[in-house]
């Protein structure tokens, strides 16, 4: 009989079995009864007959045949024991005709267990097998606060969506942007045809990753399939040839190794104060020519006939004025779509823009794509929540804002009931829609608010207040010059008192200024956080200047000093709008305790507050022209997200 495979087999056994004592962990398989008696469980849940990644194959269930494998599932025994024959003989019938038995496992965290066929498995392992067919039984953990018990819980209730488990995360939500990104809902369930096309695009992806060196990196292939995902789509990803794909790997290469183990995502609250010169630098500067940066805008529509591309005007006409000696400003409109926004920005820096604002959250991912075509270009995206290092993003805390105007609605109205026009479900639009409720809820316990979504098709707003008979309602936070109306900020809906109240707004302007300023400084770098990888969100509040609240000469005097006196509180950070106890509308409590509520889970917030009557629209209850930004950066309902917290 030729032993010449399990002698390569056992030398590289030998290996691992020296590198990891080196190292000083355990060198052989890993026993999951010796781990079970720690570790809290709920249940067990039988899977069927499933294929199991084989490299998510870690140990065994006991701890009987442990010492005859190293960790890495090769053996360790003399050639010359009845073990090796057997091993081998298993190995020759592989070639010849496959192992078709199936093996018996155990699941738990992600990880499987074998309980019956350690042979087969490490034949396979050997043979390079992509996967084995297995009977397994999934072990449940206790959910917990964890990092990796939310990740593992989001698994559970995908796979049961999807039939999936080739795919893993190293940060929680990565299972729903995964849906998302592919342009499906998070609660629908997926058919054949999308577990085999998904099958094959993640595979095709993974092996143009794997010879990139791709298992070197300190992420998972799932990590980095969804940078491919936000940069280059999933609609075609499986018309293309493995060299394509290798080829986009290429040039998102860089991002992926700057990625961290975990992906930091850094949020910056307030401007970072600007050092003070030293006496050379003041001297100096007054003989120093001053620099000049040439600042590019990409704008959605037109400022004519877009209330959000005005305000961002508005800014960049302030930033014109105040810096006029420092910069060159262009300006790039009608942009309408990804594919746009990239002819644009290659147009501007054509144009020597050295900075690039792209003023919608729509632009997100050509603003992605050219950030790492050109990474000496500095671009920021209006948007939050980006993972990228090539990019940094900002938006402002409108959240504090609209609390204020929430409490002015609660205090003004006549009937209890005021309503509320959001305008897209993406994140820290809910933030703003629960913090003007608690506003209202402050001063005013009984009062109800009614939400309505602009984008939604079909929405009947007009109806649904009218019905409610809300004596306020709370309109755009934009003014669209070519549609004049007098639905802006909170507005009275009482004919004699009619007409604006208050209203949150936008300063664009400042953030501009002090963003090239602290470039023109040369502090853009020391901004970046320390973690390599990390990628920028600036989330600015009123404290900045970048957010406030304009009261009309109707609000009476004295409400007017307790809305200033909040607000100093807010900007001294004295009163935080998301602390104590705070319930959803099924009453669940989502925040308890006096420490304010994480920035990532406000930006992320997917519930409503429990004196709110409306609901989050799904995705195909969207206008069309709406979906793709919303694909992008949509927030879902609790009902519609996969991360269910139960046992499965």
């Amino acid at each position: 009989m030729n032993m010449s495979e399990y002698q390569k087999a056992r030398k590289l056994a030998q290996k691992a079995y020296r590198q990891t004592l080196a190292e000083g962990k355990y060198p052989y398989l890993e026993v999951l009864d010796e781990r079970l008696p720690f570790l809290k469980t709920v249940g067990e849940s039988d899977l069927g007959l499933i294929e199991i990644p084989i490299d998510r194959i870690v140990g065994t269930k006991t701890a009987g045949r442990t010492k005859a494998f190293a960790s890495n599932f090769m053996p360790l025994l003399d050639e010359y024991s009845e073990f090796a024959a057997k091993w081998n003989h298993l190995y020759e019938a592989h070639i010849n005709e496959g192992i078709r038995e199936p093996i018996i496992a155990c699941e738990f965290c992600n990880s499987y267990y074998v309980i019956e066929g350690n042979k087969r498995v490490s034949v396979l392992k050997y043979s390079g097998a992509v996967s084995i067919s297995g009977y397994v039984t999934r072990i449940i953990p206790e959910a917990n606060d964890s990092r990796e018990s939310k990740i593992y819980y989001e698994f559970m209730a995908f796979n049961r969506l999807t039939g999936i488990n080739t795919i893993y995360f190293s940060r929680p939500d990565g299972f729903y942007d995964l849906i998302r990104l592919m342009g499906k809902k998070p609660d629908e369930p997926w058919t054949q045809e999308d577990r085999k096309l998904f099958s094959y695009c993640f595979s095709l992806f993974q092996a143009a990753y794997r010879e990139r060196g791709g298992d070197k990196l300190p992420i998972t292939p799932g990590d980095a399939f969804l940078i491919y995902l936000n940069v280059y789509g999933y609609q075609d990803l499986a018309e293309k040839t493995r060299d394509t794909v290798k080829k986009e790997l290429a040039v998102l290469w860089k991002e992926l190794e700057s990625l961290p183990e975990t992906a930091n995502v850094s949020v910056i609250m307030q401007p970072e104060q600007e050092p003070e010169k030293n006496i050379i630098q003041r001297l100096i500067a007054p003989v120093m020519a001053a620099p000049t940066l040439t600042v590019g805008f990409i704008y959605y529509k037109t400022a004519e006939t877009s209330g959000w591309t005005y305000s961002h005007n508005l800014g960049c006409m302030y930033l014109k004025e105040a810096m006029a000696d420092k910069i060159r400003v262009k300006v790039y409109d009608r942009v309408m779509d990804e594919a746009g926004c990239m002819e644009a920005m290659e147009k501007a820096i054509f144009d020597g823009c050295q900075v690039i604002f792209t003023t919608s959250p729509r632009f997100l991912g050509a603003s992605l794509r050219i950030g790492m075509k050109y990474p000496d270009i500095k671009i920021l995206n209006c948007s939050l929540n980006s993972y990228s290092g090539h990019l940094r993003t900002y938006y402002g805390r409108l959240y504090e804002a609209k609390f204020l105007v929430g409490m002015l609605a609660g205090i003004l109205s006549s009937t209890d009931r005021i309503g509320y026009m959001a305008d897209f479900p993406i994140y820290g639009t809910t933030a703003g829609i629960n913090a003007f409720a608690l506003g209202v809820k402050m001063v005013n316990p009984t009062a109800w608010v009614y939400l309505a979504w602009s984008s939604q098709k079909d929405n009947h707003a007009a109806d649904l207040f009218k019905e409610a008979r809300v004596s306020h309602i709370s309109g755009s936070d934009t003014i669209n010059p070519s549609r004049a109306t007098r639905l802006y900020g909170l507005y009275d809906l009482d004919e004699k008192k009619g007409g604006l109240v208050a209203s949150p707004i936008w300063h664009w302007g400042k953030f501009y200024q002090r963003i090239l300023q602290t470039i023109l400084n040369g502090n853009w770098s020391r901004s970046a956080p320390a973690v390599m990888g990390s990628s920028i969100n600036y989330w600015w509040g009123i404290s900045s200047g970048m957010i406030d609240t304009i009261c009309s000469s109707s609000v009476p005097e004295r409400t007017l000093r307790l809305i200033e006196l909040v607000k100093k509180q807010i900007v001294n950070g004295e009163f935080h709008i998301f602390s104590g106890e705070l319930r959803d509308q099924n009453g669940t409590i989502r925040h308890e305790g006096s420490d304010p509520m994480a920035p990532e889970d406000i930006i992320r917030m997917d519930w409503l507050c429990d004196n709110i009557k409306g609901s989050i629209p799904s995705l195909d209850q969207i206008m069309d022209e709406d979906v793709p930004m919303v694909k992008i950066q949509g927030i879902f309902s609790e009902e519609e997200r996969l991360a269910e917290r139960k046992p499965v």
